[in-house]
């Protein structure tokens, strides 16, 4: 493997950025993801016109910024206010949606996903107008998955029930830690038996759609300390869980602290050996490994994650989720970020769209435009196989040569990855599959699946050839960033 080659930073931070993102491998590939099944209550989409392209479809996520505390490992987007005016942040997040969805003309809403920040701390309201809006833009199925994040502290019983009546059915609870200590550390508002109780309350609220979120790798956190914490969650819940590997970001609490020596920075054979503890005992109690830190048990995965990773359109209502502190632009990386076509304006071609970060500029934007999106990039197709690559192969089934063929009909998977190359190589050396079935990681290439992507990507760019590449102006910039508030 050539190890000088570097995973373009861009393709780095969205996968980091979007819901379910990990640091470390993926699980073996046991066949299609198997989707839970419509409800009774499902309400088909109208069919296509016969001689018609197929109507568009996307997937919906709501970032909600606003937190009650930061927490000590925290650089994303977040703000703590005093007083805010959630009427007017409901209306811009109505507006934004109904706009973003007119541009688009997106048909039908596979997915909603309540991101944040903390959304538990918005009112049941808030939730309701913007589910009312998507439905009055585009078609939103019964049965479709509506998720939201809470918080422990923002999960009390009563609380659940009036989001479960909003329309959510599907919730992620952000437990991080069963440990009092730990979730000091953090900087966690709630205690470990509040993180219980919320969890058991919405387990019997949103039966079968329950998610944890539980973070690894923490200063001092030992193996055995790891293993324990895992042992607790399994007893808690066993419809889904994200294992996240705590990352130490710079300008946190959480960094300085392990900087200046106060907390000890865990090894990376430790944090290896943590994963690995995780998959092999959740794959043992008959959790489905379907992404990187994603376990499903009873056909309880995430559809709206898997659209990410399936390389589906999306888009992104609200300011924008992305790191506070990254080094770089992201307008094609991050954020309350969308991929989709501009078809209300007779596009035709993928767009990466990033709104804008700070709350109180986003709302004015809105007012004044109908959405707040910062910047627009127009993606080449060779952009769109490396975010393709990146993010498919994150999950069990990787790509699918159906997949593929809908981003490159004139390259085939085979074309690409099936000539004698680094794909082949890592396919001889037990990390890679190229079959009927697509292109996908090893139980043990899953593991390793960023060291594996240099190599995979460089092998992309080498066979599409430098042609793809964007044009550039004078000064080099790329010429097809557009402002974000052009022809609306």
């Amino acid at each position: 493997m050539a190890a000088v080659r570097r995973w373009p930073r861009k393709l780095a931070v969205l996968a980091a950025a979007l819901p379910g993102a990990g640091s470390q491998g993926r699980a073996a590939a046991p066949g299609p993801a198997v989707l839970p099944a419509p409800g009774p209550t499902e309400e088909p989409a109208p069919e296509p016109v016969p001689g018609t392209a197929a109507p568009a479809t996307a997937a919906l996520y709501v970032h909600w910024p606003y937190c009650r505390k930061r927490c000590s490992y925290c650089n994303f987007n977040t703000y703590v206010v005093r007083a805010l005016d959630e009427a007017a942040v409901r209306a811009c997040l109505v507006r934004e949606a109904q706009t973003l969805l007119r541009l688009s003309q997106v048909h039908s809403v596979t997915s909603v996903f309540f991101g944040g920040g903390t959304p538990s701390l918005a009112g049941p309201g808030t939730v309701a107008a913007v589910l009312e809006a998507v439905a009055g833009a585009a078609h939103l199925a019964a049965a479709a998955e509506v998720t939201l994040e809470a918080n422990p502290s923002s999960a009390s019983i009563s609380r659940l029930a009036g989001f479960r009546a909003a329309g959510v059915n599907r919730l992620s609870i952000g437990v991080q830690s069963l440990d009092d200590s730990e979730l000091r550390m953090l900087g966690r508002e709630h205690t470990a038996a509040e993180a219980r109780q919320a969890v058991e309350a919405a387990r019997g609220l949103f039966p079968g759609r329950t998610s944890m979120d539980l973070l690894f790798g923490l200063p001092g956190q030992s193996r055995d300390a790891w293993a324990q914490r895992l042992e607790a969650a399994l007893g808690l819940c066993d419809d889904h869980i994200s294992l996240y590997q705590l990352t130490l970001e710079r300008g946190t609490a959480l960094a300085a602290q392990v900087r200046g020596g106060a907390l000890p920075e865990p090894p990376q054979d430790l944090l290896a050996d943590m994963y690995e503890t995780a998959r092999n005992v959740l794959v043992a109690t008959g959790f489905r490994h379907y992404e990187v830190s994603n376990f499903a048990r009873k056909g309880a995965l995430s559809t709206h994650n898997l659209s990410y990773w399936r390389a589906d359109e999306y888009i992104g209502v609200g300011p924008a989720m992305c790191p506070v502190n990254a080094v770089v632009p992201l307008p094609a990386a991050a954020g309350a970020h969308g991929r989709f076509v501009l078809r209300g304006e007779g596009g035709c071609s993928r767009e990466a769209r990033v709104q804008t970060l700070e709350p109180v500029t986003w709302m004015r934007e809105v007012q004044s435009h109908g959405h707040g999106t910062r910047s627009r990039v127009v993606l080449n197709p060779l952009e769109q196989l490396e975010e393709l690559l990146t993010l498919g192969l994150r999950t069990d089934e990787g790509i699918t040569h159906e997949c593929w063929g809908h981003f490159s009909p004139q390259f085939s998977l085979q074309d690409v990855f099936g000539e004698p190359g680094e794909a082949r190589a890592l396919q001889q050396s037990g990390w890679l599959v190229l079959d009927s079935g697509g292109l996908r990681c090893t139980w043990a290439g899953l593991a390793v699946l960023d060291s594996l992507l240099p190599d995979l990507l460089w092998q992309l760019q080498r066979a599409l050839g430098a042609a793809r590449c964007p044009p550039r102006d004078k000064e080099g910039q790329d010429a097809r960033a557009v402002s974000g508030h052009d022809g609306q």
